[in-house]
């Protein structure tokens, strides 16, 4: 079938058709509801999944009939052209929700009025926004078919942001209307008839072709792209033809390219009154997708509500670019109410977090040995902590001991860590295994065996390990002893209050963290080290641990569904 055969549907039928359809959805949103009730999949009675499988069937044939019993006329097509909801629902057969409609009628009339209007639209993670941006491509390009056009579009990256985005495009043309007139070009081209969609990669090295952008200029992941590569290469593109833009994307910090392109939109709405910024929170998008509610609740649960990245990626809240990685509230969180031990308790469980430096040849005192003529001279520092492990839940780790070595042979200090590993029964060792740590933690693993963990630190694990602590944190899972006044407790939360952040500007959102002062000592405190803090912080791996006694469930290692989502380019 195509558009142009022109047997009418009877409307009186078409509306029935349409009211049924619109029935059946809602009551497969009331299935929807209904089984998110349950925690197990296992748990969903049989009835409740027969009945959807039904409803689903069902609501797929209705759509098939309703785009086969009729061949649409003039009149109808321009119908379903004139309104991406009825396009959404007849033609792609992908109904879009009411969220998703909202921004994408304001840019179709921005479009269709040649308005030249910019938008930022900022959705939770893997909310639809890439869905609405295909439908609205896959509809310009049939608008725009006989009369020709084009819509380019920037990614962060070409594999896999514009590569997934071409092949959402064209899967949402593959339908009655389009197939047999679309056309893959270049490898960066999908064409219908004689309207065309270009799609590039916005990374800062690469080479972009000039095109013009007469129906459309989009940005995708808008907070991952530099601003002064869009700027340079991409935003003329729609300059002599005015073209409507949009940028795309999720919150970051208040220096990124949507973030400001969102500050300049405001103050134009607050000029002309007409919106330009759509923000849909997950609040908004729980509100109507229950299953979606639920998994973002349990993402609050596992990193904690003002973790970063729960923060940015599912309330759309900016974080600053930089500053202090644990404010007081964190540093509250982490204060516990137990006492300090150096003997292990019968029953309780232990690990050993080490954080390695170098071996000098003099020893001594850690606290007295940072005044010697090297101050940027790191300690070796060693936190004891108990892990509370309780069936089906993450753990909570309550520091009860620490200790730093400065200049201390690794052949010495081989010994002494072995003992307090003995001493302490530890479940786990972890070891920095990077640099001159290597030597130690090898030694430490033929004396331990698999107790032993080696830890091998890069920029994107101690950015990773930043991430995982602060959910660590957030969470409250991660107890210190009450302050004892020891030279080792000061130093720990003179590291932990000094700790500085600096978010990392693209796509892979890693951040650079650390105790950045220049080292001295002024008799109290050794500025600028952050040895114990990273000790600390690697109870954040002991999460990947599986804990005698407790079960598989003990660590609850969940497949994250919207990173394979990410991956695979599906919605």
């Amino acid at each position: 079938m195509t558009p142009d055969q022109p047997d009418r549907l009877d409307h009186q039928h078409l509306n029935t058709l349409r009211k049924t359809l619109h029935e059946l959805r809602e009551n497969l949103a009331l299935l929807d509801e209904r089984m998110a009730e349950y925690v197990m999949d296992t748990d969903v009675p049989l009835q409740l999944v027969k009945q959807k499988r039904k409803t689903t069937k069902r609501l797929e044939d209705l759509n098939i009939e309703l785009l086969h019993a009729c061949r649409p006329d003039a009149t109808t097509i321009a119908t379903w052209l004139t309104d991406l909801s009825h396009f959404s629902q007849l033609v792609t057969k992908r109904p879009l929700r009411s969220y998703q409609l909202e921004p994408a009628q304001a840019i179709l009339d921005s479009i269709l009025h040649h308005r030249g209007l910019t938008f930022a639209v900022m959705m939770s993670r893997q909310a639809g926004k890439n869905e609405v941006s295909a439908q609205i491509e896959a509809y310009l390009l049939h608008l725009h078919r006989r009369f020709g056009g084009q819509i380019v579009k920037a990614s962060p990256t070409f594999k896999p942001q514009t590569t997934n985005s071409i092949m959402r495009l064209k899967d949402r043309l593959d339908n009655n209307w389009g197939r047999g007139c679309v056309r893959s070009r270049e490898g960066y081209i999908v064409q219908v008839q004689k309207a065309r969609a270009l799609f590039f990669s916005a990374d800062p090295h690469s080479n972009v072709v000039g095109a013009t952008a007469d129906i459309l200029l989009e940005c995708d992941e808008g907070q991952d792209v530099r601003a002064d590569k869009w700027q340079k290469d991409f935003r003329p593109m729609g300059a002599s033809t005015n073209a409507t833009t949009v940028l795309w994307g999720t919150a970051w910090t208040s220096e990124t390219l949507l973030a400001q392109t969102i500050a300049q939109l405001h103050h134009l709405e607050t000029r002309d009154g007409r919106r330009r910024v759509f923000t849909y929170d997950a609040d908004v998008v729980g509100a109507e997708v229950p299953p979606y509610d639920l998994y973002v609740k349990s993402e609050v649960a596992r990193l904690g509500r003002n973790h970063p990245l729960v923060k940015t990626q599912y309330y759309l809240e900016e974080i600053d670019a930089q500053g202090g990685l644990f404010a007081e509230m964190r540093r509250a969180l982490m204060r516990g109410d137990h006492q300090r031990r150096h003997e292990p308790e019968p029953g309780k469980r232990y690990a050993l977090l080490i954080d390695v430096a170098g071996e000098d040849e003099t020893a001594g005192d850690a606290m007295t040995r940072m005044m010697m003529e090297n101050p940027k001279r790191d300690a070796t520092a060693l936190t004891v902590v108990e892990v509370q492990t309780e069936f089906g839940r993450l753990p909570v780790y309550r520091c009860v001991d620490r200790k730093l070595w400065l200049g201390v042979k690794h052949t010495s200090l081989f010994q002494q860590i072995l003992a307090l590993a003995r001493h302490w029964h530890a479940v786990w060792v972890l070891a920095d295994n990077t640099g001159v740590g290597a030597g130690l933690a090898g030694f430490l693993e033929q004396a331990l065996g698999e107790k032993l963990v080696k830890v091998t630190f890069s920029e994107s694990l101690k950015s990773q390990l930043g991430w995982d602590f602060v959910s660590v944190v957030e969470t409250g899972r991660y107890r210190d002893y009450v302050d004892d006044e020891q030279p080792d407790t000061r130093q720990f939360w003179y590291e932990v209050a000094t700790c500085q952040y600096e978010v990392r500007q693209g796509q892979t959102q890693a951040i650079k963290w650390g105790v950045w002062e220049s080292p001295a000592y002024d008799g109290l405190i050794a500025y600028g080290h952050d040895d114990l803090l990273i000790s600390a912080a690697l109870t954040a791996m002991l999460d990947k641990q599986t804990w005698p006694g407790t079960g598989q469930s003990a660590v609850v290692q969940t497949e994250d569904v919207l990173r394979k989502i990410d991956e695979e380019g599906e919605w």
